[in-house]
Formats: structure tokens, C-alpha cells, sequence
């Protein structure tokens, strides 16, 4: 039974986006591999991740359950609004038969083939298209300061990667590919069951050759048939400037080698920003709180105050108010790939000095007497 998405990651279907973030993160932390954590959980948890981090595969989800992936992928659910999971076959027909109002009977031959027809040609189980290696997610957590200019990251991951003795092919060097006997040649072989009045045939992937339709005369001794070994594979990523926290960084054909040299999955990288001392992003603009004197409110001032990149003078105009904002423009984060920065806004905080010396409470009743 498909596990719910919201369960793993321990929130409610209600949840918000920041809310979903927060326990992802939280939970990749614990379960990650290379700090001792749970491959397996890990893994469960990126794919809860990033489905009900995206509106619309949420969306999706919520509608439909985990079925709707096996629909995406199969080419399925597309044309069909308000489709629903059916628990077998028998149930889909006898949905579609309530709908037009009929009460015939059905013979059931090879459903494989009807619903192919229905979900516009949909990959059959036991086709010899060859199998896509598996998609890898790691997480690599960075500086405010490095994504405002940009860092190179370098991972050392245990992956599945072409077998350097047999290419790939499964087979010892010097052995030839013959005809899979189980499947005779077709990568695939059917079962037929029979339930109550209807018959059921269903095509399977040949679980001796794999869907290829051949097997080798003798496996390779050093990937025992696979076409894949593991191994340590060290991996650099450039990670841009202006990166947001919570973006993933994709890399075509860097995740697990593919069966019998199909195509490798990809690699995900997804970007952790470490809170910032200084700054709060919002976007591609840093909000920074300022803490000035009484006097420097009243009268006026020049501060030399860092930003990311350098040290700006920002001039404090005479009579500000504690709450002002002062807009520095383009001294923000980069704007990922785009040109320009966004900007830096600067919040005026008045400082009240709790404690006064006589000399300036004498000062201060003098300014009262005045008026101020």
C-alpha cells in the first residue's frame, strides 16, 4: 500500500508551503545517508518532497493519490477529468458502463491492449524500451554571501555507473547475447488469471532477461549480468548567483547508470541557505534592521554600513523616525540569471538609552525646557 506523502513528512494536507519546507528539511537533516542516516527513508522523504513542494503535482496528488505518477508517466489521465483510482479493472468498465447508462455484458480479452488504446498508447509492461537509470537527490547547504556571488560545490557520491569490463552489455568479454528462453526473444510473457465469470491476461517485463529478450551465454564476472557496478563518483556542481533557498540544480545523465546501457537518471542538488546574522531575504532584496542613537535621529548622520558586496556610506536624514525605511538600490542579491541586483532596504531603529549619567538627564531637562 502507497505510503501518504503528508505522513512522511509529518504535516497536515493543510499545510503551507513554508511549512512543507521546514519539516523536509528538518527530516532530510536526520535521515541524510552521510550523516548516518536511512538511505531508503531519505529517498521516501526527497519523493514526498517534491511532489507536494510543486502546486501542481500537489494539486494532483491530492486528487488522485500516489496514482497519479504511475498515470504522468504512462502517458495516462491526461484526457480525462475527474478520473478516478480504480481498485481493478473490473471496476474501471463497470464505471464507464454506469456512465452511458448500460447494463451489457463484457468479455474481457487482453485488458493490457484495451487500455492501451484508452490512455493513447501508454508503454506496455514487457516493452524493450530500455530501462532509465534512477534519479539521485542530495542536499548542499551554503552562505547568504555565497549565493550572492556563487560557490562550486564538489560531491563524492556512491552511484551505480557503467560496468568498465563488460560496457554495460552484462555479458563476460568473448560471450555472445543469445535468446532468452523463458520469453523467447519478446522481453516480456504473459499470466492469465480467472476471477468469477472474466479472464485476466496480464503482460509482465520477463523477469529472467529483463525486457531485453536476450541473455548472455555467460554473465561478467566483475557485474554479475547487471551492466552496473558501484562506485565512489566525485561530482562538481557550480551553484549560481542569486540561488534561492529550497532550488533544486538538475544535472542530465549524473544520477544511477541505466540497465544494459539505457540512459543514466539525473542528479538533483537541492539548495540550502544558512539565516544570515545581518540580512533577511525576501526574494532577490535584504532587509537589514539599523539601530541608531537619539542624537543621530535628531541631527542627522553618515554611516559607513557593509552590504554583501562592499561597505556603502548611507546618509541618515535629520528627524527620521524609528520604523523608516531607506531603499538602497541594486545593493540586493543577483537576480538569478538575469541581469542586475534587487535592493537592499534599510529599517531606522531609534535606540532609547535606558540609563542616563546626571550630566545627561541635566541635559536632557535642559532640551525639555525647550520645547524638544
Amino acid at each position: 500500500m502507497a505510503k501518504d506523502y503528508y505522513e512522511i513528512l509529518g504535516i497536515s494536507k493543510n499545510a503551507s508551503p513554508d511549512e512543507i519546507k521546514r519539516a523536509y528539511r528538518k527530516l532530510a537533516h536526520e535521515h541524510h545517508p552521510d550523516k548516518g542516516g536511512d538511505e531508503k527513508k531519505f529517498k521516501e522523504i526527497n519523493g514526498a518532497y517534491q511532489v507536494l513542494s510543486d502546486p501542481q503535482k500537489r494539486a494532483q496528488y491530492d486528487q488522485f493519490g500516489t496514482t497519479f505518477e504511475q498515470a504522468q508517466a504512462g502517458g495516462g489521465f491526461s484526457g480525462f477529468n475527474g478520473f478516478r483510482d480504480f481498485s481493478s479493472y473490473a471496476d474501471a468498465f463497470d464505471f464507464f458502463k454506469r456512465g452511458r447508462g448500460e447494463e451489457q455484458e463484457f468479455e474481457f480479452g487482453n485488458l493490457g491492449d484495451i487500455f492501451e488504446g484508452i490512455f493513447g498508447g501508454a508503454t506496455r509492461p514487457g516493452s524493450k524500451k530500455r530501462q532509465r537509470g534512477q534519479d539521485i537527490v542530495v542536499d548542499a547547504e551554503i552562505t547568504l554571501e555565497e549565493a550572492a556571488r556563487g560557490v562550486e560545490r564538489e560531491f563524492n557520491i556512491y552511484k551505480g555507473v557503467i560496468c568498465s569490463k563488460c560496457g554495460g552489455s552484462g555479458s563476460e568479454p568473448g560471450s555472445e547475447l543469445k535468446e532468452c528462453p523463458k520469453c523467447k526473444g519478446r522481453g516480456k510473457v504473459e499470466e492469465t488469471r480467472r476471477a468469477a465469470f472474466f479472464s485476466f491476461s496480464q503482460t509482465k517485463t520477463c523477469p529472467e532477461c529483463q525486457g531485453r529478450g536476450k541473455k548472455p551465454e555467460k554473465v561478467c564476472s566483475k557485474c554479475g549480468g547487471d551492466g552496473r557496478v558501484k562506485e565512489y563518483k566525485t561530482i562538481k556542481i557550480k551553484i549560481p548567483a542569486g540561488i534561492e533557498d529550497g532550488q533544486a540544480i538538475s544535472l542530465t545523465g549524473q544520477g544511477e547508470a541505466g540497465m544494459f546501457g539505457a540512459p543514466a537518471g539525473d542528479l538533483y542538488v537541492t539548495i540550502h541557505i544558512k539565516p544570515h546574522k545581518s540580512f533577511e531575504r525576501k526574494g532577490d532584496d535584504l532587509y537589514h534592521d539599523l539601530s541608531i542613537s537619539f542624537t543621530q535621529a535628531v541631527l542627522g548622520d553618515k554611516i559607513e554600513l557593509p552590504t554583501l558586496f562592499e561597505v556603502v556610506s548611507l546618509k541618515i536624514p535629520a528627524g527620521v523616525e524609528s520604523g523608516t525605511l531607506i531603499r538602497l538600490q541594486n545593493k540586493g542579491m543577483p537576480r538569478l540569471r538575469q541581469r542586475g541586483n534587487g535592493d537592499m532596504i534599510v529599517k531606522v531603529k531609534i535606540e532609547i538609552p535606558k540609563k542616563l549619567s546626571r550630566k545627561q538627564r541635566e541635559l536632557i531637562d535642559k532640551l525639555k525646557e525647550e520645547g524638544l
